[in-house]
């Protein structure tokens, strides 16, 4: 792979305008001036960069993206989108590769260098949305990195055969283990808690739960899960996905929760859909938990709404936790990068030397406003590669 030098771009943290130059994928250097002779030169100037986003949470084998437009039928109650769901799916083809393939495509021009998708898992159709996954992953390999969370929509003590699916998904590949409302779905939050951590440890696996319940009921479930982080060792690799009841809580609960998750190694990830309780970004960030976010569902018989940006994500997330100041706007930010890149696990990550150079060059004059404003794509880089952007873009010119 040759090299690469992004000429004049603004680079957060760093005065003025900066040089990156790109070598076999990987950020070499970034500063004033910066010379690489046999490097491809692209004018950027003024351009603001931004890290490749991450898209922390959604559902891409449930996805209707790309397809005929479906009339949303189902209830609003948690259990009327889950049961209408699994009635219609098969009748719509749902998982099918080919929509799931248009939803990443559109992920990639949007900037998004990593997705983690919770992929159902169920007797009813075994491991078809995780292959289906998997067969659409292949077919946008080296744009996109797409990790998976097996997980049990449709309960897992509560739907006989899934803690054996589970397994199984975990055998292929799969590096994560999901869970759905240990109480208020399966009905027994310690059984329900052995079976994910007694996999995750036994397969090296991380841990995502889906914790939409509220209230005390909720609270109780974030410390047990933090109880079970700390105790299996797995400090770092659990993650608690909606925590509604943190965002229900009052401020005392939500600092001292916000503590336990962050002793724990415990993350939370959001997506501020609809009206549901938002867990406090500040509080979670200042104790030192790490926040991503992602969309949810996207498309599908969910709800139907979801673009794949996740620079419009972002702006959800902030608008919904009423966020003005630009240093605040810029924590929904960080959620759908550096955020999502902690929840994930990279190695290396960022706008700094040794990091895969996943870049994405937006016309702003600061993340906030590339988060309010949500400007088209100049270029987009995936370990060095443009991927997309407009035509064009190589001579953008910006905030001269």
């Amino acid at each position: 792979m040759g090299a690469m030098l992004l000429r004049g771009g603004r680079v957060r943290g760093r005065d003025g305008r900066s040089d990156i130059l790109v070598r076999d994928g990987v950020i070499r250097a970034i500063g004033p001036e910066v010379t690489a002779g046999d490097a491809e030169v692209v004018d950027v100037r003024g351009l603001l960069v931004l890290p490749g986003l991450v898209e922390a949470h959604c559902h891409l084998d449930k996805t209707l993206y790309g397809g005929p437009w479906v009339p949303h039928t189902a209830g609003d109650a948690l259990a009327d989108r889950i049961g209408t769901e699994r009635r219609r799916r098969a009748g719509l083809g749902v998982p099918d590769t080919g929509r799931i393939t248009a939803l990443l495509e559109t992920m990639i021009a949007a900037g998004t260098s990593y997705v983690r998708t919770h992929t159902d898992v169920s007797p009813e159709f075994g491991l078809a949305g995780v292959e289906a996954v998997r067969a659409a992953a292949e077919a946008v390999a080296g744009r996109i990195d797409v990790a998976q969370v097996a997980f049990p929509q449709y309960g897992l003590l509560t739907n006989p055969g899934t803690a054996a699916l589970l397994e199984e998904a975990l055998q292929s590949g799969v590096g994560t283990i999901g869970g759905i409302d240990p109480a208020g779905f399966d009905r027994d939050p310690v059984r329900h808690l052995d079976v994910v951590f007694g996999l995750a440890e036994r397969y090296g696996a991380g841990v995502d739960i889906h914790l939409h319940d509220g209230g005390t009921l909720g609270v109780w479930q974030l410390e047990l899960i933090a109880e079970r982080a700390r105790v299996t060792g797995l400090s770092g690799k659990v993650a608690v996905s909606h925590a509604y009841a943190l965002g229900q809580a009052d401020p005392a609960t939500q600092t001292r929760i916000a503590g336990l998750l962050a002793e724990a190694g415990v993350a939370v990830v959001t997506a501020a859909v609809y009206d549901f309780p938002v867990p406090p970004v500040k509080t979670l960030r200042a104790a030192g938990v790490t926040v991503a976010c992602g969309h949810d569902g996207i498309r599908d018989l969910w709800g139907p709404y979801g673009s794949g940006d996740m620079l419009e994500r972002a702006m959800h997330l902030a608008y919904r936790s009423t966020f003005r100041r630009d240093d605040d706007i810029e924590l929904a930010l960080h959620a759908a990068t550096y955020g999502g890149a902690a929840l994930l696990g990279l190695e290396a990550y960022g706008l700094v030397p040794g990091a895969p150079a996943d870049l994405v060059l937006v016309d702003a004059g600061s993340f906030a406003e590339a988060v309010v404003t949500r400007p088209p794509r100049e270029i987009v880089l995936k370990a060095g590669k443009r991927v997309a952007g407009r035509a064009g873009a190589a001579d953008a010119r910006a905030h001269d």
